[in-house]
């Protein structure tokens, strides 16, 4: 059954700019794909920098010193090891990531009705985003797997190219894990992670348009409201990169051969609580607050250029 704008039940596919059908969500699966496929593509070296600090503390002790290391090392090819795995995983994240988000919302929406969906609209962001990131993360795994080995490997010691790293993954499956291992850590790191980055940036967005941008948002002009979507993806990048970092590192961690067999328990313990929290954090910040920002702003501009309207609003009234 198509949906249509004149049932007079209330339904939450119909209080955005346009209605929310089937299209709609297969253009935030293309909206997501092109957000983090792209961005966390062109942050590779910062990635492979990230997760070596991770992985040899010792060695790695910081951004720039990490990555003059590296080149000097393995040369400035090394910066974009596991490029492969990371554009295919993220594009299949992202695509799950914003594209389920968007259905999930309106999902819990009118699952709670017209009043509980204004009163709860936080929680129903957070559901929204949770629900979302399950999903997304299943999709990822594999890949994520793969990059973190072919980015912490000793040079040589392990494939660097897409297929064969992904071959390697499969065939020494018992002491790798693949696919799914690191299944249990990457939900522990991105469900808090995608809540934090969804909830704040909306959180954010709205209040840019409650306080600040007071008149309509129609009215402002495109740009001015990607404006907004950057700085609000920015400020919630930063926030999610500290809530999530601790389980970032373990999953770092997890591809280090000395930690083969070991339980998440094992490797937390022996890393110590500040290492956890701190190691790697400032490029991590760096990284995500940028990767966030840009994310939401390649996001709503495939939103907007579509006809489909910008993500966030001022506080709706009952």
């Amino acid at each position: 059954m198509s949906l249509s704008a004149s049932s007079t039940k209330w339904d939450a596919r119909f209080t955005g700019p346009v209605p929310h059908n089937n299209a709609y969500y297969g253009k935030c699966f293309v909206g997501g794909i092109l957000a983090c496929g792209l961005t966390h593509t062109a942050i590779t070296p910062l990635d492979v920098t990230k997760c070596n600090m991770q992985v040899n503390p010792t060695q790695y002790k910081g951004l720039f010193s990490g990555l003059r290391l590296i080149v000097a090392q393995e040369g400035s090819k090394a910066l974009w090891k596991g490029w492969g795995p990371t554009l295919a995983g993220y594009s299949a994240q992202g695509a799950f990531k914003f594209g389920l988000y968007e259905f999930f919302k309106d999902f819990y929406g009118n699952l709670v009705g017209q009043e509980n969906s204004i009163k709860y609209k936080e929680l129903i962001w957070c559901a929204g985003s949770a629900s979302a990131e399950f999903f997304a993360d299943i999709v990822l795994c594999p890949m994520e797997m793969t990059k973190v080995k072919v980015q912490t490997s000793v040079s040589g010691t392990f494939p660097t190219a897409f297929g064969a790293a992904l071959k390697q993954m499969a065939n020494n499956r018992v002491e790798t894990r693949f696919p799914f291992g690191s299944l249990g850590p990457l939900w522990s790191r991105q469900i808090p992670y995608n809540v934090s980055k969804f909830f704040f940036f909306e959180k954010i967005a709205q209040g840019f348009y409650t306080y600040v941008f007071t008149a309509p948002k129609d009215s402002y002009s495109k740009t001015t409201q990607l404006g907004v979507t950057f700085a609000s993806g920015y400020s919630a990048g930063v926030i999610c990169a500290i809530v999530s970092h601790p389980a970032d590192t373990i999953v770092s961690l997890m591809s280090k051969p000395s930690n083969k067999g070991k339980t998440i328990t094992e490797i937390a313990k022996e890393t110590g609580f500040k290492t956890l929290v701190s190691k790697g954090l400032g490029t991590r910040v760096l990284m995500i607050g940028t990767l966030t920002g840009l994310q939401w702003w390649i996001y709503d501009s495939f939103k907007s250029a579509f006809g489909m309207g910008t993500t966030g609003g001022a506080v709706e009234k009952k």
